[in-house]
């Protein structure tokens, strides 16, 4: 059993900086794979990045390569998401997920247990 607590959320402006951490609970969080999603008002919840159980790979989706980055800190039991370059359509709740079961790493599904969320605003 995991729990994942959210942080870091917040507004901020167009173009602007923020880091979501997302702490586990547990004495094996280094045995789970964990992700960041999104979900936005009236739509899907969606992959936003995840990270390996060791950290070597990450994984991102077209809309955040290149301005989010995904790490891990397994002796600290915490994942976070360094987001810069934000945009308006960034806005959505922001989720932190863990799995250690085997399947795609964008497929919400495939986690097992989620966080509460964090709302992102971005204004323009």
């Amino acid at each position: 059993q995991v729990q994942l607590v959210e942080s870091g959320g917040g507004l901020v402006q167009d173009g602007g900086s923020l880091r979501l951490s997302c702490a586990a609970s547990g004495r094996t969080f280094s045995s789970y794979a964990m992700g960041w999603f999104r979900q936005a008002p009236g739509k899907e919840r969606e992959f936003v990045a995840g990270i390996s159980r060791s950290g070597i790979s990450t994984s991102y989706s077209d809309s955040v390569k290149g301005r989010f980055t995904i790490s891990r800190d397994n002796a600290k039991n915490t994942v976070y998401l360094q987001m810069n370059s934000l945009k308006f359509e960034d806005t959505a709740v922001y989720y932190c997920a863990a799995r250690r079961t085997l399947g795609s790493v964008v497929v919400a599904s495939t986690y097992e247990y989620w966080g509460q969320g964090t709302q992102v605003t971005v204004s323009s």
